[in-house]
């Protein structure tokens, strides 16, 4: 390997370190950090910190330019190729001709179908030197989110649990505070913290009255809460139901609702009320999953009880999962992380891929991706 190649991977590191700053806050954007090298220095970097306000590229430029750095004939590097199309902001490909830069290194193409392959296409036609899929594997993992999000055309779902070594959330009685140690749920709030939204049934609201915020993490934006409420049972004083967060309350109902609690729903500060197709008398989540996109969610952190996991998992609506497990038993009579699945054969199971362990003092913490 060429020093060259050093240094490029080095430059691509710092942009994906810098990317992460916009964890939580890009709605259906990617992740995307950016670096300006010229003789061997950084001269500008930036990152795309907020849905709707200036690329990465374009914070990287306006740095080197507040530090009166000269950009011509620089060197580019940033996670994901820059775009093409005019959107909220402009195209980043045509501002990067536009200073002069001389090589831009890319992490990897943007899967967008208005991008896709036409922001490369600018750089080259203009003259500059393109490195594509460097770091790639990272890159693509940065942004599982919005690669899920474009491919499946719904929100990336994370279902998360605390559970017993026997995988039970509670014991018969529905106790489950605490299963799980404190630095396991901080770790969980820093998931709420990362993801666009939080969902869980009307059954765990009714048990627990959470409040679905972010709390014990260095993330402060509350993810959208949504509750899937077939009937309408939710309590009008319930804790999801404030109005005092930076984030809306979304209740997903059917047509079999009760009708006056709806009208008081809908007259709430910061409520809103979808109504679903219906589904074994259930909402249909795959229908709210597609109406879920006028709210741009991308990613929902799924900390549903045994009936929605199970029926998301049915339905092919999980991609991921976190499974903070304790080292106690509660036995048969304790109520399971996942309801029925109706699998009869082995061949029918939900297999499980890219799964890691990780111990977490007394807890494990395991991970996958749901095949």
């Amino acid at each position: 390997m060429y020093l060259e190649d050093f240094n490029d991977i080095f430059y691509m590191e710092r942009a994906l370190e810098i990317a992460r700053e916009g964890t939580g806050k890009t709605k259906t954007n990617p992740l995307v950090g950016c670096v300006i090298v010229k003789d061997d220095k950084i001269i500008g970097q930036g990152a795309h910190l907020k849905f709707g306000e200036n690329h990465a590229e374009v914070n990287a430029i306006l740095d080197a330019k507040s530090r009166g750095e000269d950009i011509r004939g620089a060197t580019l590097y940033v996670n994901l190729e820059p775009c093409s199309h005019y959107g909220k902001t402009p195209p980043c490909a045509e501002r990067i001709v536009k200073e002069g830069i001389r090589r831009v290194v890319i992490g990897t193409a943007d899967p967008f179908e208005k991008v896709s392959g036409r922001g490369i296409k600018i750089l080259e036609d203009a003259g500059i030197s393109v490195t594509e899929g460097l770091c790639e594997e990272e890159c693509l993992n940065l942004n599982e989110r919005f690669f899920t999000y474009l491919k499946n055309k719904r929100p990336f779902v994370v279902l998360k649990s605390g559970m017993s070594l026997d995988g039970k959330i509670a014991t018969e009685s529905g106790e489950s505070k605490w299963i799980t140690s404190e630095f396991s749920r901080a770790h969980g709030h820093e998931l709420r913290g990362q993801l666009d939204a939080i969902m869980v049934g009307i059954g765990t609201v009714l048990a627990d009255d959470p409040s679905l915020n972010t709390r014990h993490c260095k993330y402060k934006n509350n993810p959208i809460r949504i509750i899937t409420d077939s009937s309408l049972r939710i309590p009008l004083d319930a804790k999801v139901l404030r109005d005092d967060l930076d984030s809306i309350a979304i209740i997903a109902t059917t047509e079999s609702c009760d009708k006056d609690k709806l009208e008081k729903l809908k007259a709430m500060k910061n409520v809103e009320v979808i109504i679903c197709k219906e589904k074994d008398k259930r909402v249909d989540l795959k229908d709210l999953m597609e109406k879920l996109k006028d709210y741009d969610i991308s990613s929902i952190l799924l900390e549903g009880g045994r009936t929605l996991n199970a029926e998301m998992l049915k339905n092919n609506l999980v991609d991921k999962f976190y499974f903070f497990i304790a080292p106690i038993l509660l036995g048969s009579k304790g109520i399971p992380a996942i309801g029925d699945l109706e699998i009869d054969e082995l061949k029918d199971a939900i297999r499980i891929k890219d799964m890691k362990c990780e111990k977490l003092f007394d807890d494990i913490l395991v991970t996958g991706r749901c095949d």
